[in-house]
C-alpha cells in the first residue's frame, strides 16, 4: 500500500499461531494480591491493605518547580508483614513471598520482627500466614503461621534452614488463579479458621 506522502508501508511480519503462556502473567505475586485486594473491598468480601514501609527522606531534588525527585532517603525502622486488615470480623495479617527454588521455601526470606510481628497477631487471635509462591511450579500456597512458627525454632536451634516444598504442598492450601480474585486466599481462610 502506499501511503499520501509517497511513503510504502512496511512488510508484513508472519504470524505463526502459539499457545500463550501463562507462567509469568506478567505481574509479581505482590501485585497478584493487591489486585485481589482491591476485588475483595469493591465486592464487600474484606478490607485488606499492603503496608507502606515506612522511610526517612534525607534529600529531595528539584528538577522542576512541579517535580521532586529524592535522592536519598531511609527506612525508619524494620517493616513488619506486606498485608494487614479484617476478613469476616476477624483481623488478618500475612507475608507474601516467591521463591524460584524448587524443592523448598528458604526462611533466611523471612526476617525474626516478621515472625515475631505474626507471633504477637497471633497469639491476639489475628490470622496469619505466609502465601508463597514457587514460581518454577507456577503454584502458590497459604502456609499458616502456626506451621511457619515450628520450622522457625528447628532453624534456631540449628537445624534446617528451610520449609520443604512437599511439606508446603501438604500442610498449606494450594491457591489457584482467577481472574478477579487472582490469589483467593478468602477461600483458604474459611477453610482453616471458620
Amino acid at each position: 500500500m502506499n501511503y499520501p506522502n509517497g511513503k510504502k508501508s512496511p512488510a508484513r511480519a508472519s504470524y505463526t499461531k502459539t499457545k500463550p503462556d501463562f507462567s509469568n502473567r506478567g505481574m509479581t505475586l505482590e501485585d497478584d494480591i493487591a489486585a485481589t485486594n482491591e476485588y475483595y473491598r469493591i465486592a464487600n468480601i474484606a478490607n485488606i491493605h499492603k503496608k507502606p514501609t515506612p522511610i526517612q527522606i534525607v534529600d529531595v531534588h528539584y528538577p522542576k518547580r512541579s517535580a521532586a525527585v529524592i535522592k536519598e532517603a531511609y527506612f525508619k525502622q524494620a517493616s513488619t508483614t506486606d498485608f494487614n486488615g479484617v476478613y469476616r470480623g476477624r483481623y488478618v495479617d500475612f507475608e507474601a513471598k516467591e521463591t524460584k527454588n524448587k524443592t523448598s521455601f528458604p526462611l533466611s526470606n523471612i526476617h525474626q520482627h516478621q515472625i515475631d510481628h505474626m507471633k504477637d497477631c497471633h497469639q491476639h487471635g489475628g490470622i496469619c500466614f505466609l502465601i508463597v509462591k514457587f514460581t518454577v511450579h507456577d503454584e502458590t500456597y497459604l502456609f499458616p503461621a502456626e506451621n511457619l512458627f515450628s520450622y522457625w525454632e528447628v532453624q534456631l536451634n540449628g537445624g534446617r534452614k528451610s520449609i520443604p516444598y512437599l511439606d508446603i504442598k501438604e500442610k498449606g492450601i494450594a491457591l489457584n488463579f482467577h481472574f478477579q480474585a487472582r490469589v483467593d486466599y478468602a477461600k483458604a481462610i474459611d477453610k482453616l479458621y471458620f
